[in-house]
């Protein structure tokens, strides 16, 4: 069956039912429909003072197009440790539009481990994506409107972006204001697609509504005539787009196929964005729960790397443990193997491949200091001789191996790995044992590089003239206070490095920065790196070819 038909073969529990589980009541939510609810913000008030559970991070080797199954690991995960008689709540992201028509067709698990209701999930859901990019969108009307009307602020150039939910390359560059009308000024512009608007990083670092106002205000829209900052609160605009936001900023509750409650909120990419679910929603799960499972986008060079060195810093919590996804197949594809070929037996290409699985394990472990295991998604074409290759050099690095079949055997498939979590979270180590990969006092350039070169392996750093004049206008600006904010490095998820067709990175490589963008509001600085946009393409088959709805008003083909 398909994943959309096994969904549908699920009677879920009623979102009440889910919520009494959290011992949420029924008055602090907001129902949308029977199996999907908002929750209020007041619940983490009452809250607060209870003992946060155990955080568990779920993130992934180099994803490849054959894809690994990260989402449907953590969500097998929490499932298995509600099987072992624990209790576990869910936090993820919100799937974007784009990759669901796009590549991807469907971001909600797979299998017997998915989130329900998987078709709502995936499209519309609450609207959160719709209100992140209104607000986007009414901040760019309102400075365009400032202008039209005299420029009082005195715009010499605008940097805000309009977005959309939507893969659409067309949109990457465009020329507006062409109407001609008196008082209007064409310029140069572009969409970014709204999971990388500043606004959603903002909405999932912000801590509560008085933090999502603030920093919405502190959002940088362009620059005067003396090269000064003008920000959104100087065109008095954070006070509408808050209003826009209001709903969108209470956490999403839903549940999986197995009826472990899943808080989905927030959806920023990781690799042109910080790949993270909400602050806030990550903090009410850790209230909820005994044991939080949460995933961060793309391989732990990304998602994972910015899970800890930016989205922990705000939390204020660490994961006791790092589950770190990979199959065989993707080792073997890693290791130059070719996709035709893959379901071939080869220690050869996988022992290659291995490399890539190593030096994230080496990451987490050594580099930030965390409790790792690595967890395969098993298919019946893995053969026990690559299994057992694979064991053997995890046990030479001391690290834990569990065989997960969730995706058919939903959490009684990932039994084994949830009792290897709990055991190394009942025996994780203290906090302090966990260390950042820079400090907030390095200089823009150091943080660069630390991550580079300790992270990705990266020889070298070379940089653009246009990004050491950004860097440099950054540290200027408002004297110097945002040298000392984290950095989000935009780079391709298939590789190590910034070129996604150098796969094994073997020889010395170096990170090329072509441009440097500060995000006042998020409190981080973007940093771009090889050929990567923040507006994505359709591929030549998108799946929106396959997604349709029938004459019953069943949806199909999303997967």
């Amino acid at each position: 069956m398909e994943d959309i038909e096994i969904a549908r073969s699920v009677k879920l529990d009623n979102i009440v039912d889910v919520a009494k589980k959290l011992e949420i009541d029924e008055e602090e939510i907001e129902q949308y429909g029977k199996y999907k609810a908002k929750i209020s913000l007041n619940t983490y008030e009452k809250l607060k003072n209870n003992k946060n559970g155990k955080l568990i991070l779920v993130t992934a080797i180099n994803p490849t197009p054959l894809g690994e199954g990260k989402t449907t690991m953590a969500i097998g995960l929490a499932d298995g440790i509600r099987k072992v008689g624990k209790k576990s709540v869910l936090a993820l992201r919100e799937p974007s539009l784009g990759p669901v028509f796009g590549i991807k067709g469907g971001a909600t698990g797979g299998g017997y481990s998915q989130v329900a209701p998987m078709e709502d999930i995936n499209l519309h859901f609450t609207g959160d994506i719709h209100a992140i990019t209104s607000a986007n969108n009414l901040l760019s009307a309102m400075i365009d409107n400032h202008i039209y009307n005299g420029n009082e602020l005195g715009f010499e150039k605008v940097t805000w972006k309009r977005c959309v939910d939507l893969n659409d390359r067309q949109l990457r560059v465009v020329d507006t204001g062409l109407s001609e009308e008196k008082n209007i000024v064409p310029r140069r512009d572009g969409f970014d697609i709204s999971v990388a608007s500043e606004v959603m990083a903002i909405f999932c670092l912000a801590k509560d509504l008085k933090d999502l106002k603030r920093r919405l205000g502190n959002i940088i829209v362009g620059y005067n005539k003396e090269g000064n900052p003008i920000k959104a609160s100087d065109l008095k605009a954070e006070g509408a787009m808050a209003v826009l936001l209001k709903d969108a900023i209470n956490p999403n509750l839903v549940q999986t196929l197995e009826h472990t409650p899943a808080i989905i909120h927030g959806g920023p990419f990781a690799n042109i964005a910080h790949g993270c679910n909400s602050v806030i929603a990550t903090k009410l799960a850790l209230k909820l729960g005994d044991y939080v499972v949460t995933e961060a986008g793309f391989g732990a060079d990304l998602g994972a790397e910015k899970f800890l060195n930016i989205k922990t810093r705000v939390l204020g919590e660490v994961p006791s443990v790092v589950v770190l996804v990979a199959t065989i197949k993707a080792l073997k594809y890693h290791g130059g193997m070719p996709k035709e070929d893959i379901k071939t037996e080869s220690i050869e290409f996988l022992n290659r491949g291995i490399e890539n699985l190593l030096k994230h394990v080496d990451n987490i472990k050594n580099k930030f200091g965390l409790n790792v295991i690595v967890a395969i998604n098993k298919y019946t074409h893995d053969t026990q001789k690559e299994i057992e290759c694979l064991q053997q050099k995890l046990l030479e690095k001391g690290v834990m191996l569990s065989l997960v079949e969730s995706w058919e055997k939903g959490g009684e498939g990932a039994v084994d790995l949830a009792n290897k979590v709990i055991q190394l979270c009942e025996n994780s180590k203290n906090q302090n044992d966990f260390k950042y990969i820079y400090n907030l006092e390095d200089s823009i350039k150091e943080k660069i590089e630390k991550v580079a070169k300790s992270i990705y392996g990266a020889t070298e750093v070379e940089y653009s003239e246009e990004a050491i004049e950004q860097i440099k206008q950054i540290e200027e600006t408002e004297n110097g206070i945002y040298k000392k904010v984290p950095i989000c490095i935009a780079k391709t998820q298939y590789s190590l490095s910034d070129d996604a067709k150098n796969l094994e990175c073997k020889e010395p490589f170096a990170i090329h920065v072509k441009e440097v963008k500060l995000r006042a509001g998020a409190e981080f600085i973007v940093v771009l790196t090889g050929k990567i946009m923040t507006m994505p393409g359709l591929p030549k088959k998108p799946a929106a070819e396959q997604i349709d709805i029938d004459e019953k008003g069943n949806i199909v083909g999303i997967f």
